[in-house]
């Protein structure tokens, strides 16, 4: 199993194979994703974030989308947006392979933070964030617009 970048430190697109590879897997956490993911993914990675997937072979077992910014609480940091496994391959080191390399490359880039948000239906990935570490430090708030 190995973490393969989809996008580079400019967060350009590097891997366009392995990023169409990821879709499925991608959407298991985000149905709601647009029918283009490609071009989807292309404003994404404009807008500041960046990808990595977990892999075996030609198999995309899970994917990462990240980015690393300035705010006024937390300083520089990595936010995770998407964190996901693919189903048959969860609770066997796929999002501690990519949680590990999240973190290890968010301090290399400067981070001193590492924060995502998930979901308050989504028990089974908090025991996991739990279980590495991650604390709940608030709520986060939101209003359709």
């Amino acid at each position: 199993m190995q973490v393969i970048r989809i996008t580079n430190d400019q967060r350009q697109l590097i891997e366009p194979v392995w990023l169409a590879r990821a879709e499925a897997v991608h959407r298991d956490l985000r149905p709601q994703l647009q029918g283009d993911y490609v071009a989807q993914m292309a404003g994404i990675f404009a807008d500041g974030g960046e990808m990595v997937i977990a892999a075996d072979g030609e198999n995309v077992l899970g994917v990462a989308v990240y980015r690393l910014y300035r705010d006024t609480y937390s300083g520089t940091k990595c936010y995770v947006d998407d964190l996901v496994t693919t189903s048959t391959r969860r609770s066997q080191g796929v999002g501690k392979l990519l949680l590990d390399w999240l973190q290890t490359e968010a301090g290399r880039r400067g981070a001193k933070n590492f924060m995502l948000d998930s979901g308050t239906q989504r028990t089974q990935a908090h025991r996991f964030y739990f279980r590495e570490g991650l604390v709940v430090e608030g709520f986060c708030f939101r209003k359709s617009l």
